[in-house]
């Protein structure tokens, strides 16, 4: 059996296959790097098990995660989402991840890619984190908080917050636990 953290609920299939398989693992991908972003700032105020739990319906509702189709919803098109019970129906949720895309597009054509961008703010390197408890991971970091004054300049939005870019970057910049 794998080493896991002390938060993993090991009775919830979905989530040991993320902590396993997908937590601490780096990515570079954009598409994933943009879903990760989306599913943090829909997580705000639930649990990561009612996230992990409709991720599907998110893939499903967002197009995959590309930024491009997603970036192109109409106000009809978030009609229809605020509907689907696949997804957090929260209108800011789902707008935020429209408006969000649109700025993924801006940061890959300023930056060639968001990988190369977000990659930036921990010098393209992954970072190492070794932490006794949950009590001594933080809530905020200062490059989450980098991470999130330069999201909201580029017109994002509060689900950029830092405590929602912290859990992003611990998810897929860190190795380990």
């Amino acid at each position: 059996m794998p080493k896991r953290c002390e938060w993993v609920p090991v009775d919830q299939p979905l989530y040991l296959a993320y902590h396993d398989e997908e937590w601490g693992v780096p990515v570079h991908d954009d598409t994933r790097l943009f879903e990760m972003l989306t599913l943090e700032g829909a997580q705000a105020g639930l649990s990561w098990s009612t996230i992990l739990n409709k991720r599907e319906g998110y893939r499903r509702a967002f197009s995959g995660f590309d930024p491009v189709k997603v970036a192109r919803f109409t106000p009809a098109k978030v009609e229809r989402l605020l509907q689907d019970p696949g997804i957090v129906r929260n209108r800011l949720k789902v707008e935020s991840t429209v408006n969000n895309a649109a700025r993924v597009r801006e940061v890959q054509r300023e930056h060639g890619s968001l990988d190369t961008y977000l990659w930036s703010f921990v010098g393209g390197k992954p970072l190492v984190g070794r932490f006794e408890g949950l009590g001594d991971i933080p809530a905020e970091t200062a490059e989450s908080k980098a991470m999130s004054k330069a999201s909201r300049r580029r017109g994002s939005d509060s689900s950029v917050r830092p405590s929602a870019m912290r859990s992003c970057r611990r998810a897929v910049w860190y190795k380990g636990t």
